[in-house]
């Protein structure tokens, strides 16, 4: 009996359905059917439903459709319809319904705002596109408005609003300050979904002036910048804790709505100190696993893909160490419509049935509505094969005129759905889609599968015959298939043959044939064995197979069901695997695997390696060298060597190096010619004419290489003319009437044969000259004399020997020799930029005056004088060069108020051209350096004197003075600044009115009309009565005064000085005792006597006592600390000198808390400057010299 695939009877809506089904038609996808087949519209592209523009560009609406014949478009624009014709600015493109809406040249996209509806139509139908609305995107500036500084308490909470301006789409919020620099974000400080930025308490460090929020707009590419916001944070000690509470949402619950496969974000933020923690959970549930994600530190939880499931009470809580508080957002999702069932074409035959099923489901539950042809189906032309049932269309007796193209909308408040789906009644004869006398191959005892696809309308039945004239088949040996395939489940070899399948209906009759072989099978006869194989041995597996004489089989080879290591100990022959020096890597399973077009057979096997029986050690070693080298083959360019190898000492031959020796041009010496792997004994080498050849081989294995062998015997090649010509060829002139030619002479063996020359040849480039020539022999340079200057020529070099010359060579550009240039740079312009700043700018010269190669221009510039000074002082020229054909430059570095001079001059490559007239410019004023110095003498109760050195470079004209001081106290704190404007022909001034024993900071410097230079910094005390001495401390501009610590109160201090004082009332009691003894006492004699070394000698000039000092004094004093006596302060003096003493003042303490003096009679030498003092050594002074 026929086998056929049928359907089980169960319930009658479901026969009654599944025959509704299987009664519409399955059109095949043969391209060459479906451009036969008349079709109603089917829309292939659209845009968007929601489709923002860029304004500025042109609008592009896309409605692509398909069908047979091809549709016409028309448009619909707010529900009316759209006339292009009518508007200049709109134009359709050819073979489709997109629109172009020309904005760039005129039009206005807010005049294109709207809702669009495209229609494809034909005469089987009409399918629309969804609404399309289009608006233009926009990005309004920010709204002006005046921001307060907010002024917050340390630890409150704060939020900054951003407000951004409504835009379409809305846009991108990010914070960032003045310098462009994303503004960090914390668990503390972190911006909302509203683009706010929120503080849970604020910390000092939140003090700044530009927080800016900034609004980017994706859709035009724009960012708006609102004005910067000012946060002051002020302090309060103790900062008081707070417990958390929300910053948003506001109140303990809220409500949220969400759409069906949307995104949902739900947020808390809390203030409170300490900065709290949030944390979210799903009241009566669990938060969705896979998800579910965290940002913003927690204070957003997202749940993408949200469903109706992701509906409830979600509680976010805030929590630090004072409590907590929670908020409860009531999450609802809705959905727009979705499609449960969308409408699908259908293809009837005349007088079939069928149906359309438009299901789709939301939340709100979407209605359901029909349109027939884009109309609606209430309204559209009547069709008794039709009849609508809420979301089905039943069709009864179709005929072809039934063809329509039907749309359903389902929709809710939410949104909406349409889809386009046709009914093409048709009436075609039968066709087959199968080509005819196609060829089946099958292994035999396998299934056959003969296809035979088909189509028609109504639809076709097919039967099978086998052979031309044979009967048709039926049988429990044959299954025929719905879509017309004949199989035979176990085809033999008496099955092979013709078939032919013939396919009718009432239209018509069409028949195919198809042809079937059955092949033998593949089999492996032999198969791999297991295999046990020592380390280090050998092992082959074989795979005999026997196959269809018709069929070409493949064999692979499989290690553990993966590739064979690419390694070349795995051999795989024709039947057989073999693997050289097995190692334990090997160990595995084995698969031989025999692929034909038609089947494939696979056999397996294990290899085991085990350890190998104990051998000696071995000695591994450089190989041996080659020997028996032979030449065969001789050929003009050609020759075969042959050797045989030397031995490997254990370590196998990687590859051989080949050498050769040209015994004519270079005897003695070996070149480099070629290598082969180690497998190789012979190589095909290439050679040149005219080279008596030597060779030898060398053996390379991972040791190292063995000794050259002995050299093969000689072979010269015939002699030929060059084949190729000399490189490098140049042409460029030494003198102004030359031209030099050279050139890379060639080698001894590129020459090809005996007496080598070249051929130089040379004319002038764009005159119609002819060529000159000349043949010269050893030499690589040829001079051209009697050129004009600096003209370019063509020029060639062509090698050649007794047997001819060598191909035509290549032309190369040359000069003759360049001269300099004849004219200087006119028009040359000097402006200046600042005082240390000027730009030149210059004509450039008629490069036929260049006479060369343009190298550039050199500036000339010196400084005349200083406009302060007035005086003129010889200074050397600066040079700057500007290369290429540049007409301006810079000139940096220039003095302020000076005249300076220039020139420009042209550079070639011969030098430089003459001088343009010199140009004059003067340099404005500029800020003066600091004073040369500035000294605080004479201290007295509430008065210092201050004198000053006018600036080493006043860069102008003084016009003042600016003295600026204030007291410190002892906390090193800085009192009020007083300022003080100086005639600038003072150098001199008394400070009155100062209180006692006060130290004072000043701050001192000079300035022009342009402005203040820099400061010089000091530091001075005003004395506690007369007794006290004044020492102030270089401060070097810092703001805080130096620590001082008062020692002279310390009890460490008092001893020490106490026993100082003894030692010496000792001392002058010894003196005078040995004076009324004996006379003179020698202060050397008794040191050199007592060898102290804690004593300093005499100063025999005179006679005065030397310096004492303790082995601490030579320690470097804190910096700062150390400033000469009269107050100077220089930019050559080291910070590190020591201090000066001995005027006849008494001593006091260092800021370190050291003691320091000096005894002296008379100073050695004066002090280049001030303070001089005329009175006499005091006792204390003498014993400030021990300390």
């Amino acid at each position: 009996m026929m086998k056929k695939k049928s359907v089980p009877a169960s319930k009658p809506f479901l026969i009654l359905f599944l025959c509704q089904i299987i009664s519409a038609l399955d059109v095949p996808l043969d391209s060459k059917l479906l451009e036969e087949l008349s079709q109603p519209p089917t829309i292939t592209h659209q845009s968007p439903k929601d489709y923002i523009v860029d304004p500025r560009e042109n609008i592009v609406i896309q409605c692509e459709a398909k069908g047979k014949p091809p549709p016409s478009f028309s448009w619909t624009r707010n529900g009316t319809h759209f006339d292009i014709d009518k508007d200049e600015q709109v134009t359709m493109k050819p073979n489709s319904g997109t629109l172009v809406i020309n904005i760039m040249n005129g039009g206005k996209a807010e005049a294109y705002e709207g809702v669009y509806q495209c229609t494809a139509r034909n005469e089987r139908g009409a399918a629309i596109s969804n609404n399309i609305v289009i608006r233009p995107s926009r990005s309004p500036l920010w709204t002006k408005e005046k921001l307060e500084p907010n002024q917050v308490r340390e630890g409150d909470s704060l939020v900054l609003h951003c407000r951004p301006p409504v835009g379409l789409p809305p846009p991108i919020i990010f914070w960032m300050d003045n310098a462009f620099q994303r503004l960090p974000q914390s668990e503390r400080v972190s911006q909302g979904l509203n683009g706010d930025l929120y503080f849970s308490n604020v910390q000092p460090e939140d003090t700044r002036e530009d927080y800016i929020c900034y609004a980017r707009f994706n859709h035009t590419q724009t960012i708006q910048q609102k004005q910067p916001i000012s946060v002051k944070v002020f302090s309060t000690k103790p900062v008081t804790e707070r417990q958390p509470v929300l910053l948003t949402p506001t109140g303990s619950t809220s409500t949220k709505v969400e759409l069906r496969g949307n995104v949902l974000l739900l947020e808390c933020i809390a203030a409170g100190l300490p900065t709290p923690v949030i944390r979210w959970i799903k009241e009566g549930g669990e938060l969705p696993a896979n998800r579910t994600f965290f940002e913003n530190f927690k204070k957003t939880l997202k749940i993408i893909d949200v469903s109706e499931a992701d509906s409830g009470n979600y509680k976010c809580i805030a929590r630090n160490t004072l409590g907590s508080v929670h908020h409860v957002i009531s999450v609802t999702v809705k959905a727009a419509p979705y499609w449960i069932t969308a409408p699908r074409n259908l293809v009837l035959s005349p007088g079939e049935d069928g149906t359309l099923i438009c299901r789709a489901n939301g939340n709100p539950k979407p209605s359901i509505s029909w349109l027939a042809n884009g109309v609606p189906i209430a309204i559209a032309p009547e069709d008794p094969s039709r009849k609508v049932d809420g979301d089905t269309i039943i069709f009864s007796h179709v005929q072809e005129r039934s063809s329509a193209v039907y749309q359903c909308n389902a929709s809710n408040e939410y949104g909406y759905l349409l889809a386009n789906a046709f009914v093409n009644v048709l009436a075609e004869p039968p066709r087959i889609l199968t080509p005819a006398n196609k060829l089946y191959q099958v292994i035999a005892d396998s299934p056959a599968l003969l296809d035979c696809a088909y189509f028609g309308s109504p639809k076709p039945e097919i039967e099978w015959f086998k052979g031309v004239k044979g009967s048709i088949l039926r049988g429990n040996e044959y299954v025929f298939h719905d879509n017309g395939t004949l199989e035979i489940p176990v085809a033999q070899k008496d099955s092979s043959g013709t078939y032919t399948c013939v396919a009718r209906n009432e239209l018509g009759k069409i028949q195919n044939e198809v042809h079937l072989e059955i092949k033998d099978p593949t089999m492996i006869i032999k198969q791999p064995e297991y295999k046990v194989v020592q380390r280090y041995g050998q092992v082959s597996f074989e795979c005999i197979i026997k196959h269809d004489s018709t069929l070409l089989p493949t064999v692979i080879w499989l290690k553990d069901n993966h590739e064979l290591p690419d390694d070349e100990r795995f051999l795989v022959g024709k039947d057989n695997l073999t693997i050289m020096n097995v190692t334990d890597k090997d160990d595995g399973t084995y698969t031989c695997i025999v692929n034909t077009t038609l089947d494939s057979v696979s056999a397996s096997a294990v290899l085991t390696v085990v350890a190998a029986p104990p051998t000696p050690a071995i000695i591994y070693a450089r190989p041996n060298p080659p020997f028996d080298l032979e030449l065969t083959g001789q050929l003009e360019r050609s020759i075969e060597l042959s050797w045989i190898p030397g031995d490997e000492n254990n370590s196998p031959i990687t590859h051989f190096i080949i050498e050769y020796e040209d015994g004519l041009h270079e005897p003695g010496v070996w070149h480099y010619q070629t290598e082969v792997p180690g497998t190789q004994t012979t190589v095909q080498l290439k050679l040149s004419p005219y080279v008596n050849y030597s060779f030898r081989v060398i053996a390379v294995n991972q040791i190292g290489r063995s000794q050259p062998s002995e050299p093969s015997e000689q072979y010269l090649t015939k002699s030929a003319s060059p084949d190729e010509n000399p490189a490098n060829v140049q042409g460029i002139g030494s003198e102004p009437d030359n031209l030099v030619i050279t050139w890379e002479s060639l080698k001894g063996f590129q020459s090809n044969g005996p007496g080598l020359q070249y051929k130089v040849s040379w004319r002038q480039k764009d005159v119609d000259d002819e060529w000159t020539s000349v043949i010269v022999a050893n030499v690589s340079k040829y001079i051209v004399s009697g050129t004009p200057t600096f003209v370019p020529y063509e020029i060639k070099v062509q090698a050649l020997n007794d047997l001819g010359y060598a191909p035509e060579p290549s032309e190369v550009i040359g000069h003759s020799g360049e001269d300099l240039p004849m004219v200087a740079p006119g028009n040359v312009q000097v402006h200046v930029i600042n005082s240390t700043l000027a730009k030149v700018h210059w004509d450039p010269v008629p490069l036929k005056t260049v006479r060369g190669h343009l190298q550039g221009y050199k500036v000339y510039y010196w400084k005349v004088q200083s406009l302060s000074r007035r005086s003129r002082r010889h200074v050397e020229k600066k040079i700057l060069t500007f290369r290429g054909n540049k007409t301006f430059g810079m000139l940096p570095g220039l003095e302020p108020y000076s005249s300076y001079k220039l020139n420009v001059r042209v550079v070639n490559g011969k030098g430089e051209g003459p001088a343009s007239p010199d140009k004059v410019f003067k340099t404005p004023e500029g800020v003066p350096s600091s004073p040369s110095f500035l000294k605080i003498t004479n201290p007295t109760l509430d008065s210092l004197t201050l004198e000053w050195g006018s600036p080493t470079h006043p860069n102008g004209v003084l016009t003042s003075y600016i003295l600026k001081f204030q007291p410190i106290n002892n906390t090193h704190e800085l009192g009020p600044l007083v300022e003080i404007r100086i005639p600038a022909n003072e150098s001199s001034l008394i400070l009155k009115n100062l209180n006692y024993s006060t130290r004072y900071k000043f701050y001192f410097n000079a300035q022009t009309s342009v402005g203040s230079g820099s400061q010089i910094t000091e530091e001075a005390v005003t004395i506690m009565d007369e007794a006290d001495i004044l020492r102030p401390a270089v401060g070097a501009g810092k703001a805080m005064a130096s620590r001082q610590v008062d020692i002279a109160t310390q009890g460490w201090f008092i001893g020490l000085m106490c026993a100082v004082a003894l030692l010496i009332l000792i001392l002058l009691i010894v003196c005078f005792i040995r004076r009324n003894k004996g006379g003179k006492y020698p202060v050397k004699e008794k040191e050199d006597a007592h060898a102290d070394p804690e004593i300093q000698p005499m100063k025999e000039d005179d006679g005065t006592f030397g310096e004492y000092s303790d082995a601490e004094d030579h320690k470097p004093l804190k910096k700062g600390s150390r400033t000469p006596s009269d107050r100077t302060v220089k930019k050559e003096d080291s910070d590190d000198s020591l201090v000066d003493y001995g005027e006849g003042v008494n001593g006091q303490f260092n800021e370190d808390g050291s003691f320091i003096g000096q005894y002296s009679g008379k100073k050695e030498k004066e002090p280049a400057e001030g303070n001089e003092s005329s009175e006499a050594p005091s006792p204390v002074n003498a014993m400030n010299s021990f300390v």
